[in-house]
This record gives C-alpha cells, sequence and structure tokens, in this order.
C-alpha cells in the first residue's frame, strides 16, 4: 500500500451477490406491470394472491390480548418453555424418547436458526465430524449454512427427470464418509417437490445406519404437505421410535402457522440416553448465548397458544388442510391448462410433486423470458411457488410456461 493511500480494515473484502432468493422479490416489486406475478417466494397466498393470517392465529392474538400478555421481557435462553413442550409433544406425543427424557430443546429463529443451532452444537459434541451430506438440488441455504460453520458440504444427486433419482441417490450414500452428517427433508422436499416412498425411506435408512451417518431432519412442512401433522412427520419418528436412532429435528412455523416474520422454530435433539439429552440441553443453551442470546417472544406465545388450546388446536388442523388442499387444487389446475394447451412437453411431474413448490427444469433463459416477456418472476433454479397460483393468475402462467417451452430452447 502506498503511503498516500488511506488505510481501510475491510480492504481484502470480496463482494458477494445478493441472495438469489430475495432478489427475485426485488426484482417483482421494481416491475410496474400490473399483471405480475412472484412465483418465486415460499410464502402461502389465499385465492385472492394476498397474505393470509391463519384463523388459529388470529384467535391466538385474540386470546393473548385479552390475558394482556403484552409484556416485552427477556425469554430464557433457550425459548418459552410452553412452545418448547408443546412443540416437542406435537413430533413426539407418545414416543419412548420423550417418555425417556432423551430429547433436548431449543426454541430457534424459525428453520434457519434451528440447523444453525444444530450445526453448532454437533461440532462441539463431535468435532470429528466435518463433512455435512446435502441433496442435489436442495435450499440453498443448507449449504451456506453449514460451509459457514466449517463444515466441508457435499452434494448427493437427488433429482432426475421429473422424479426422484433413488438409484443415484442410495448409491452415493453407499460412498459417503461414516460419522458424517446427512441432512433430509422430512417432507415436500425443497425445491423438487420429491419425496421418497415409505418403503425406499427404509432402505435409505438401512444405508444410514449402516454408514453410522448422523441425520439432521429439516423439518419446515409439517401439516402443510399433506394436511396431516402426523402423516408429514412419518420419517421422524421412523427414525426415532422405530430405528432408535439418535436424530435432529429442525422444526419451523412460518410455513404451517403462517408465522413468516416471527421466526418461530425450535430444534430438538434425540439422545440416546437421559443423562446426553442434559448435555445436549447446556450445549445447545450455549451456543444459543453466543448466537442471538434469547430467541423472539411474541411468535413464540401465538404458537404456544395454538398448541396449548384443543379449541385453536382443531381450528389449526382445519387451516393446515385448507391450505394443502388449495396447494394441490392449483396443481391440478396448473397441469390441466398445459394439457388444454397441448404444451409440448410432460408436465405430469406438476401433479405428481407435492407441497408449495414445484420444479419446472426450465433453464436459464427461459426463466428471463418469463420475467422479461410476461413479467413471471422464479428463482433461477426453475423452481415456482404453486401457493402462489390463484384462479386468476394461473391461465396466464400456464400461458407463458407454454410458450417458453416453444419459443426457448
Amino acid at each position: 500500500m502506498g503511503s498516500n493511500q488511506p488505510f481501510s480494515f475491510f480492504e481484502d473484502g470480496v463482494y458477494i451477490p445478493p441472495d438469489s432468493i430475495f432478489e427475485v422479490a426485488k426484482n417483482y416489486w421494481a416491475d410496474a406491470d400490473a399483471q405480475k406475478i412472484n412465483l418465486g417466494q415460499g410464502a402461502y397466498r389465499d385465492e385472492f394472491g394476498q397474505p393470509w393470517v391463519l384463523p388459529c392465529v388470529r384467535m391466538a392474538k385474540q386470546m393473548l390480548k385479552e390475558k394482556e400478555e403484552q409484556g416485552h421481557e427477556y425469554l430464557p435462553i433457550t425459548g418459552l418453555t410452553a412452545f418448547r413442550e408443546k412443540a416437542v409433544e406435537l413430533v413426539f406425543s407418545g414416543s419412548k424418547a420423550l417418555a425417556e427424557q432423551r430429547i433436548a430443546s431449543c426454541q430457534s429463529l424459525s428453520g434457519t436458526g434451528a440447523l444453525h443451532l444444530t450445526g453448532f452444537a454437533l461440532r462441539r459434541s463431535n468435532p470429528s465430524a466435518k463433512t455435512v451430506y446435502i441433496t442435489d438440488p436442495t435450499w440453498p441455504n443448507h449449504k451456506l449454512l453449514f460451509t459457514s460453520l466449517g463444515y466441508e458440504v457435499k452434494e448427493v444427486p437427488y433429482y432426475r427427470d421429473g422424479g426422484f433419482d433413488y438409484a443415484s441417490y442410495v448409491a452415493a450414500l453407499r460412498e459417503a464418509e461414516p460419522m458424517s452428517v446427512l441432512v433430509l427433508h422430512a417432507c415436500a422436499h425443497n425445491p423438487t417437490g420429491c419425496d421418497p416412498s415409505k418403503e425406499e425411506w427404509k432402505e435409505i435408512m438401512s444405508v444410514i445406519r449402516e454408514k453410522r451417518l448422523f441425520p439432521v431432519i429439516d423439518s419446515a412442512y409439517l401439516g402443510f404437505n399433506s394436511g396431516s401433522v402426523e402423516d408429514d412427520a412419518w420419517l421422524i419418528r421412523y427414525i426415532v421410535d422405530e430405528l432408535d436412532l439418535e436424530a435432529a429435528v429442525c422444526l419451523s412455523f412460518a410455513k404451517n402457522m403462517g408465522l413468516y416474520g416471527e421466526r418461530v422454530g425450535l430444534v430438538a435433539l434425540v439422545t440416546k440416553t437421559p443423562e446426553l439429552a442434559i448435555t445436549m440441553n447446556s450445549i445447545i443453551a450455549n451456543v444459543q448465548r453466543a448466537t442471538i442470546s434469547t430467541p423472539p417472544l411474541y411468535g413464540a406465545r401465538i404458537a404456544a397458544t395454538v398448541l396449548q388450546s384443543p379449541e385453536l388446536q382443531a381450528q389449526w388442523r382445519s387451516d393446515l388442510k385448507l391450505m394443502s388442499g388449495r396447494i394441490r387444487a392449483m396443481r391440478e389446475k396448473l397441469y390441466d391448462e398445459l394439457v388444454r394447451l397441448r404444451s409440448p412437453r410432460d408436465w405430469s411431474f406438476i401433479v405428481k410433486q407435492s407441497g408449495m413448490f414445484g420444479y419446472t427444469g426450465l433453464n436459464a433463459r427461459q426463466i428471463t423470458y418469463l420475467r422479461d416477456e410476461h413479467h413471471i418472476h422464479m428463482a433461477v433454479t426453475g423452481r415456482i411457488s404453486i401457493a402462489a397460483l390463484n384462479d386468476r393468475n394461473v391461465a396466464h402462467v400456464a400461458v407463458a410456461l407454454d410458450q417458453a417451452v416453444r419459443n426457448i430452447q
């Protein structure tokens, strides 16, 4: 550095491009066209294309107001006790692990925070586990998150020709380094919407046991996928109850309660013994203290109120069926429109996939064409949010998709 050059402590910093998903939202809001559609963001929209506050959440907020629970004091480091207890009970009710007090838990900043706490806690409890395996493709934050924690992240092939690539996935797991971490999607795989069958899961888990891989189960869509929390949590219960394996379960209530901005989540670590659960509780509390100190209060109060009240929980389950049912209906309508247009492609994968997202397989040029010519904004991966479709825009989206595959190679 020359003597006339001002010194900056940040001079070795390298610019990092914006997050692609949030960039989609930015471009959408900058688009002045009245017919613009945002298929990028993973947030439920109602039949009018508007954000939807779940009735159970409205009821919970009213109950909190009436009880005058409006204080703003700090929560304990591990979060709101009532929320932690009810969230764990929701997933593990009747489980031997719960009865034997073998589950450590901590409230987190939604699913991202739960994954971060898990990765951090595993570094503390098992430093020899240096590799994390994720699916290819997967939610982009998986790689960023675990890489930032110092893990080597390796991708396992998961998707091919519109479906789950079972053979390649299992073959890759057989070559995995023993005692590594493996990220699994409990249901509604993000971004593909392609889940293994129960029989395939059983074969996959036999390989995981053989290789002694530690499952981290990203559970962002329980109840939001099928309409039933219990059905969507099948993999968790199979791993914990039937196989008696240790695991980390990373919960988010962003999607299934619509608490996106409240950042309500939980990590549950299932251990072999009650003593290990006590140890892991201390570790995740220490990790929480080192990062955010204590988690947010209001969203946890809402979720706890819903889960504590039989009336509100019944309403919540009804809300889940409504949301998941509307998403399935929009899948069918989009597919029917594309068939009606005699689009030169087999679009049947749209109705075979499940959950909030559809994985279109469109390339970068087709995605740019959709944005520039039809004002349809979507992720660069070709993932679309089925929840953003409604009766007023689905025909337009179908026409645009059809024209994209006809006109752009």
